[in-house]
């Protein structure tokens, strides 16, 4: 008797459900470039070398109509998250078994515009971001 009741504990006690599962997965956020990053570390008149710390290198270096050095920042990420839940509960001659799960994908952009003046200094930024 003490047997039975230890393995409907166990079977009983390792259950999750797949919102469990789900809670538990969590964004990759190091050093991610958000459009916050963007506005707050990105000033009119800052030199090319701080905005390299604050941003990383470019993606691409180009020059304008007007000559100006251009540097575009342009971002992908997908995020993929798939979680699973099995439990079941199974006596000597029957039992249930019980499978979920949830999967989501995200997919994010964002381009940064930065254009600098003849002194090398940042005359101007746009940004746009999307997610879907």
């Amino acid at each position: 008797m003490i047997g039975a009741a230890a393995v409907i504990l166990l079977s009983v006690g390792a259950c999750r459900t797949a919102q469990d599962n789900q809670r538990d997965l969590k964004s990759t956020q190091d050093r991610e470039m958000t459009v916050g990053v963007v506005q707050r570390e990105i000033k009119k008149g800052m030199a090319g070398a701080s905005v390299v710390e604050a941003l990383g290198s470019p993606n691409i270096v180009t020059k304008d109509e007007k000559e100006r050095e251009t540097w575009v920042y342009d971002k992908i990420a997908t995020e993929a998250s798939y979680s699973e839940s099995q439990n079941g509960l199974f006596l000597i001659l029957g039992g249930f078994s019980n499978q979920s799960g949830a999967s989501s994908t995200t997919q994010r952009t964002l381009t940064v515009v930065i254009k600098f003046d003849a002194n090398g200094r940042v005359e101007s930024f746009t940004y746009h971001s999307s997610k879907f």
